[in-house]
């Protein structure tokens, strides 16, 4: 089979894990071999780096937290992803290294030819062939996320940081437009899924 790479993009509260569920539980129903996975985690290495990068109680500068994730996402790439891929599985990843370009690059300020350098001796290059950004209003979104229960250390982050994240994403976007799927977040989740269903079949071939 032939390998897809997928990865789920967006703002805090964007709605990103209930897609990726709805996405695999179709990839399921056809019975295509998936792997479903996210950042940071995804390993024994991945848990434990997330769990220092999103704990509210600690100040992490923009740089090692950078290099937190690049090493996490390395860690990902290289035991969990490639495999994967290489079994010519579909990968399904909440999040990957344009979180990365959008964070800690536009809502940091961290150079971007910088981050560009270390994410490709991170995952050696690979990139997704599709990403879906699910774009939504930063107050929204933290609104959103908030009725989860406690922020997090990047969900306590203002709301400038977060209108440049949403700006960073979007811009990546017109770059990439081949490779980007950009929905509206607010739209019914069914419908949600329905387009990005239409989006991977394509990729799929079905």
């Amino acid at each position: 089979m032939t390998p897809l790479f997928l990865t789920f993009e967006g703002p805090e509260g964007a709605g990103k894990s209930t897609q990726v569920q709805r996405l695999t539980s179709r990839l399921a129903a056809l019975g295509r071999p998936h792997l479903v996975t996210r950042e940071p985690g995804g390993t024994g290495l991945g848990a434990r780096v997330r769990g220092v990068l999103l704990d509210p109680a600690l100040d992490i500068d923009p740089l090692p937290e950078f290099l937190l994730y690049s090493a996490s996402r390395a860690q990902l790439v290289r035991e969990v992803i490639r495999p994967a891929l290489g079994r010519g599985e579909v990968v399904v990843c909440d999040r990957y290294a344009d979180s990365s370009r959008a964070y800690q690059g536009a809502g940091r300020g961290l150079d971007a030819s910088f981050l560009e350098a270390v994410t490709r001796e991170a995952t050696g290059g690979l990139a997704p062939d599709l990403t879906v950004l699910l774009d939504l209003d930063p107050a929204a979104g933290l609104a959103r996320a908030a009725s989860r229960g406690q922020p997090d250390r990047l969900e306590r982050a203002d709301l400038a940081f977060h209108a440049r994240v949403r700006k960073g994403f979007l811009a990546l976007a017109a770059r990439e437009p081949g490779r980007f799927l950009v929905l509206d977040a607010t739209r019914d989740p069914g419908a949600l899924e329905e387009t990005v269903w239409a989006a991977v079949g394509e990729r799929l071939g079905a």
